[in-house]
């Protein structure tokens, strides 16, 4: 679009970032369910902005975990089902902006991902940065507090359980753990939904804060929406190479629910209390 001239009396508006033709920054399943209980899942899809152009990426690179967390949202689906509880997902890639990282972060719109350069996020603009926070950032975190807020209009206090998934090998080393429990200093949901999923299926190998770690700044979910307001929560992680397929989605769907279903019936889980 060409500049409007400073003698315009009818300058062009901006182009919007997102079109007609984008999906929306996040949609909401099982909006009204009825458990005290929300789902998140900020890592849940791999598309990109039509006017990023694939940032440059092949859509092969886009298909792979450093794209999205591959299988993530269809788990969120199914526990959401099974569950009856309502549950938030993002819209667009990882890649455009990471929604579980600090928005000003280098990390949240990384230049290299795991070894694979991202020429769309090279070099950018502040003005180019807050674009994508506007857009794609702050409408999913917004409907997240809403959620939040209608639980807290019915005098609801509710407990979080955040999905995620994590590649099977990473610089080259193969990751053993079937599933990883993420938590820092409330232990009301990860202690016992561990001890739980030891009991459903006794051959997992649970990883306690592995692959990853909740005890790091990184988190931007957990952070902003659980341990600020005390809400009992857990961010489950498991390896994506058992949930690629839509059977593996809805078996460890299952798994998960058996071990969490007992943790969720106890009504003392739900105040709020910070660690």
């Amino acid at each position: 679009m060409p500049p409007a001239s400073i003698n315009d009396p009818f300058p062009q508006a901006p182009e919007p970032f997102l079109t007609a033709d984008d999906p929306p920054p996040f949609r909401v399943v099982n909006p009204h369910g009825r458990a005290p209980v929300l789902l998140l899942c900020d890592h849940a899809s791999r598309a990109v902005p039509r006017r990023l152009a694939n940032l440059g990426l092949a859509e092969a690179d886009l298909r792979r975990h450093i794209g999205w967390d591959i299988g993530a949202a269809d788990v969120t689906e199914h526990l959401a089902r099974r569950l009856d509880a309502p549950a938030v997902l993002t819209g667009f890639s990882r890649l455009v902006i990471d929604c579980n990282r600090w928005p000003d972060h280098p990390s949240a719109i990384p230049e290299v991902s795991d070894g694979i350069a991202v020429p769309g996020n090279k070099g950018l603009m502040e003005r180019q940065r807050r674009e994508r926070i506007a857009a794609c950032f702050t409408p999913y975190h917004d409907a997240v507090k809403a959620q939040l807020a209608a639980s807290a209009q019915r005098g609801v206090t509710p407990a979080l359980l955040m999905i995620h998934s994590f590649t099977p090998q990473m610089n080259g080393s193969r990751r053993p753990w079937h599933v990883g429990i993420l938590w820092d200093k409330d232990p009301r949901i990860p202690v016992p939904l561990m001890r739980n999923l030891a009991v459903v299926e006794p051959k997992l190998v649970v990883g306690d804060n592995e692959p990853y770690s909740a005890r790091e700044p990184a988190g931007y979910s957990i952070h902003v929406h659980a341990m600020s307001a005390g809400l009992p929560h857990v961010l489950v992680e498991i390896r994506q190479d058992l949930i690629e397929t839509e059977e593996g989605a809805a078996e460890w769907a299952g798994i998960l629910a058996d071990a969490v279903e007992p943790i969720l019936a106890c009504a003392d889980l739900y105040c709020a209390t910070r660690f």
